[in-house]
């Protein structure tokens, strides 16, 4: 599955908002990545969380913002979950409000793993 999460730092609101959108159609399988566009990818799951209670998190870390930022709905796999944290640790750091992007795509994960083995 081929998935993009876009963390959004809202120092107006206090909070950080966390979008997951994956790429569900069919007819979209055969597409390369890199020709991928907005509408090519649907909203799965949203989730608001308390700035300060992810800022404490921070600075212990990326294990404790995982933790932090893991629901039932948001449940992100390692080794994107590491990568999620890394980008919210740098967000937090910030005072103005940014928005990140990042794309994974799970054969590429599946080809990593595959190479490891061998």
């Amino acid at each position: 599955m081929r998935q993009k999460y876009r963390i959004c730092q809202l120092r107006k609101k206090d909070a950080l908002n966390i979008k997951e959108f994956a790429v569900v159609e069919k007819d979209t399988k055969n597409v390369d990545s890199a020709m991928l566009r907005d509408d090519h990818f649907d909203l799965i799951c949203e989730h608001d969380y308390d700035a300060k209670i992810i800022a404490r998190a921070a600075d212990g870390g990326c294990n404790e913002v995982i933790e932090a930022l893991r629901t039932p709905n948001m449940y992100f796999i390692e080794p994107y979950a590491t990568k999620i944290a890394e980008s919210v640790i740098d967000l937090s750091r910030g005072n103005e409000d940014r928005c990140i992007e990042l794309f994974f795509d799970d054969r590429e994960l599946l080809v990593a793993e595959m190479s490891d083995d061998q």
